[in-house]
């Protein structure tokens, strides 16, 4: 519409006023809208390079390769057929391709069949299609298509994916966006019926005081002119007035967010998490691996009924007892050995766990090869994280089969009947020796150290199932075992999270350490870490197990769920029902998890975060962010960001809402009142100011840390508070109140009765144009601090917005002295200057003022909370 009232103001001012002056009008208005567009493409432009970044970093999926001996990590996309690519539990598959060999392998192939059937994976079946997950079992894949050439990616080359997801604040905004631009298009159809009316009874008047507009006497032409000049007005009142600069400074805040958040270590998958961890309230973290690092030691080791000092130390063990446990440690494991060449070290690949074991048993002098070498493999139990522990069932080359098991010690433990001697005897388990090996598993626990039992027992070549698929589904015999070592493995917590856990709990965050070792393990490093602050805190409830956790009822759960800070051998399943039981109390939950059990409660979770370097392929797609370095300390940093989301966001609420209730008034009381009005080009210049420069100032203020001792907003905050509503009046009513004033009365108050009336009207009007302008400039810095009296905290670190307002306050001097012909302004006088400034800078101690002032509520308040709500259940 403004580029319509452009084209005819020009072609009729060229008419009347001449070719060299009749085009200023119409130019200046399609000018002042060209700008207007190109700066929001390149808003947009910038926003979709940002989010491109974001989905070419989703798709980047790293996998394990076996290449030259050694398991790489590379990019999915520098797969190449003829890789040999190891698959286990949780892992996506990254090609197509034919199974080598596998243990119990199952997939799920819904994302390509559609059929929810898991599929069981063998020498008959050995296909294999990318875009699938492994569920069960393990295998080793040999790739035979990559990239376009797969079904998965014939598929996805005739999809795109969907990039333009809203999140409930995008939804809540634009509601607001609507509502405001509802009642400001209704006024600026008000000021068109008024000006309207004026101008064709006659009322309107130019500079020099002749009337615009007389029945009979005035040409088509001219009439045209004017009534075009009106449209133009009222479509450019409606430009302001309507707020769509609030839904981009969401998109200006996430597109800078998404980028500040990858620097820090967390790859935001979804948008809508940003600004929940900003309401978080607390947090279920997975211990290993978040709060401990990757990497374990084995520390101390029981063998033979007695303590083995040094671990490594070989002079305790028998030939035979020595020997079941190397081949215990081989056999029975998921780890992979590269032996280079020459005299370098093992390269051990695989999990924590798995690798410190198998370290611990070539410091023994096991000969991995060999050992591995010297049985066949009949059937394997991977690990369990509902059983806490795994199984291989080994044929060794004298027709004997041996069961080795390894897992969580106490769980071991209890199936056991005997434990070997020195000499590699039988020895059966009396009630004083189990009591004896349970207090040392208990002393591990309670020096933080992760107890893990090696066990083993022999059987009958003649009962195992002939039939291959009887086999494969013949469960491995777990009784009557005997115990060949206890396991101390120290797994020390990442440097600074002691830190981070005090940072959350300032910040009204409670921390919840969910795993699934011992409660004594969990216990220890609870306090290393600060989740439990005394060995007092440590007791039921506060310290619990899941199994205790898991068989309450559904409301004694929500009571006992508020006290808990550590639980114990948790399964995936306990994990799930903590998060359910704290939501329903009306908490906004955060949950971290690695495995693939994890994903139902990464799903539930009202922010799921996944592990980028331990973390499987089914966790990451269930969860909302990525830690790339697997550390909690990276937690406080995204949920420092997710705070500014809202802070910033109420900064710019305050500073456009003032600008289009001030502007909308001042037009709308002009109009009645035959004073003053802001031109379409002036109108179109504070909407650039209001929507983009503002937007930029204001949404990329870095977070400060006193956001960190705030308490968290949770679900029912408000986003626009009474305290924005009191500072918005009061700012609205100081700005309409002087300039009205010196519309009505500026010419004596500005010593301009003696100036010629065309010249004095032109001077009032231009210092109401720039104190306006500078009022907002100004009112940028009140809002900076909209909750605080000094206004100008931290504000010489901001350089953005002392930039942008620098920008901002050089235009403006610009088309002051410089645009006059297109802006209908004059030059100003340094006196002029000082009273547009110091007009400008009394809303600085006006507004300390103001915030002593209580305001109630206001009538919009309910109504706005509503839609802000309404759009969070939207979005689940």
């Amino acid at each position: 519409m403004l580029m319509i009232a452009a084209v005819v103001s020009i072609g009729l001012g060229m008419k009347t006023d001449g070719i060299k002056k009749g085009w200023y009008d119409g130019a200046s208005i399609a000018f002042a809208v060209i700008v207007g567009v190109v700066v929001t493409a390149i808003n947009d432009y910038r926003q979709y390079l940002q989010f491109r970044i974001l989905i070419d970093e989703k798709r980047n999926i790293h996998v394990e390769v076996i290449r030259d001996g050694r398991r790489p990590k590379v990019s999915i996309f520098d797969v190449v057929v003829g890789d040999v690519v190891p698959l286990k539990i949780g892992d996506q598959i990254p090609a197509d391709g034919i199974l080598i060999p596998g243990c119990s392998l199952d997939i799920d192939e819904s994302s390509m069949t559609g059929e929810s059937k898991i599929v069981h994976k063998n020498s008959r079946e050995p296909f294999l299609m990318s875009g699938c997950k492994v569920v069960d079992g393990s295998g080793t894949m040999l790739v035979s298509s990559v990239g376009v050439n797969t079904k998965w990616g014939l598929l996805m080359a005739s999809t795109s994916e969907d990039t333009g997801e809203e999140t409930p604040l995008q939804v809540y905004l634009n509601g607001v966006a609507t509502f405001i631009g509802s009642v400001g298009l209704a006024l600026a159809a008000a000021v068109l019926v008024v000006l309207s009316v004026r101008f064709f009874t006659g009322h309107t008047k130019n500079l020099d005081g002749r009337v615009q507009f007389r029945e009979g006497n005035t040409s088509a032409a001219d009439a045209i002119n004017g009534a075009t000049k009106i449209l133009a007005v009222s479509v450019a009142t409606a430009v302001v007035a309507v707020p769509e600069g609030l839904p981009l400074a969401v998109t200006l805040i996430l597109s800078f967010l998404v980028k500040k958040l990858l620097a820090e270590n967390a790859l935001v998958r979804r948008l809508s998490a940003c600004e929940t961890m900003g309401s978080m309230t607390t947090i279920c973290t997975d211990k290993t691996g978040t709060l401990t690092s990757n990497s374990m030691t084995v520390m101390e080791v029981y063998v033979a009924g007695q303590k083995i000092d040094p671990p490594d130390s070989k002079s305790l063990l028998s030939p035979m007892l020595s020997s079941l446990v190397i081949e215990g440690i081989a056999r029975n494991t998921t780890a992979s050995v590269f032996i280079p060449e020459g005299e370098g070290d093992p390269v051990i690949s695989g999990s924590p766990t798995e690798k410190a074991i198998v370290e611990w048993g070539f410091k023994l002098g096991m000969d991995f090869d060999a050992v591995r070498s010297e049985s066949s493999v009949i059937s394997v139990f991977l690990f369990n994280s509902e059983k806490k522990k795994g199984g291989v069932a080994l044929q060794l080359p004298d027709s004997q089969v041996h069961i080795h098991w390894k897992g969580a010690a106490e769980i071991i433990l209890a199936s056991c009947v005997g434990y070997c001697d020195a000499n590699g005897n039988l020895v059966q388990m009396d009630k004083d020796k189990e009591l004896l090996f349970k207090n040392v598993i208990e002393d591990m626990a309670a020096n933080s150290l992760r107890c893990i039992a090696l066990a083993y027992k022999t059987y009958d070549m003649d009962k195992l199932p002939v039939d291959e698929q009887e086999l494969a589904q013949w469960p491995l015999p777990e009784d009557d075992l005997v115990l060949l070592a206890l396991i101390g493995l120290k797994n020390p917590c990442h440097p600074g999270v002691g830190d981070a856990v005090r940072t959350c709990q300032n910040a009204g965050i409670k921390v919840r350490m969910v795993t699934g070792d011992n409660p004594q393990t969990a216990k220890a490093i609870a306090l290393e870490c600060g989740i439990l602050s005394s060995e007092e805190d440590a007791v039921e409830p506060n310290v619990i197990e899941g199994r205790v956790f898991r068989e309450y009822s559904d409301s004694e759960r929500e009571d006992i769920a508020e006290k808990i800070s550590v639980m114990g051998r948790s399964s995936p399943n306990d994990k799930l029902l903590l998060v359910q039981a704290l939501i329903r109390r009306g908490h906004v939950v955060a949950v971290t998890g690695d495995g693939t059990n994890d994903a139902p409660a990464l799903h539930e979770a009202d922010i799921g975060l996944s592990m980028g370097s331990q973390g499987t392929q089914v966790t990451k797609e269930a969860s909302d962010i990525v830690l790339l370095d697997d550390n909690f300390s990276s937690i406080p940093k995204v949920v420092l960001w997710g705070r500014s989301i809202y802070v910033n966001i109420k900064k710019f609420k305050q500073f456009q809402l003032t600008i289009i209730v001030a502007s909308v008034i001042i037009n709308a009381v002009g109009a009645a009142s035959g004073g003053v009005q802001l031109n379409t080009v002036q109108l179109l210049w504070v909407n650039l100011v209001m929507d983009t420069l503002g937007a930029w100032a204001l949404v990329t203020e870095p977070p400060t840390d006193n956001l960190m001792r705030m308490p968290p907003v949770g679900r029912r905050e408000p986003l626009i508070t009474n305290i924005l509503w009191r500072n918005l009046l009061f700012q609205v009513a100081y700005q309409v109140t002087v300039l009205l004033v010196l519309n009505f009365r500026g010419k004596s108050l500005l010593g301009l009765e003696h100036e010629i009336p065309q010249h004095a009207n032109k001077v009032k009007n231009t210092l109401i144009f720039n104190a306006f302008v500078l009022c907002q400039i100004f009112n940028e810095v009140n809002s900076r601090k909209p909750d605080e009296l000094n206004i100008f905290k931290g504000i010489l670190k901001s350089h953005l917005f002392i930039g942008i307002n620098a920008v901002t306050l050089l235009l403006q001097v610009i088309i002051i002295e410089f645009g006059g012909k297109f802006t209908s302004t004059v030059r100003l006088n340094w006196k002029m200057w000082l009273i547009s400034v110091a007009i400008a800078f009394m809303s600085w101690p006006l507004a300390f003022i103001g915030k002593f002032i209580p305001v109630p509520k206001s009538p919009l308040h309910k109504f706005f909370t509503r839609r802000f709500h309404r759009g969070r259940r939207a979005h689940g």
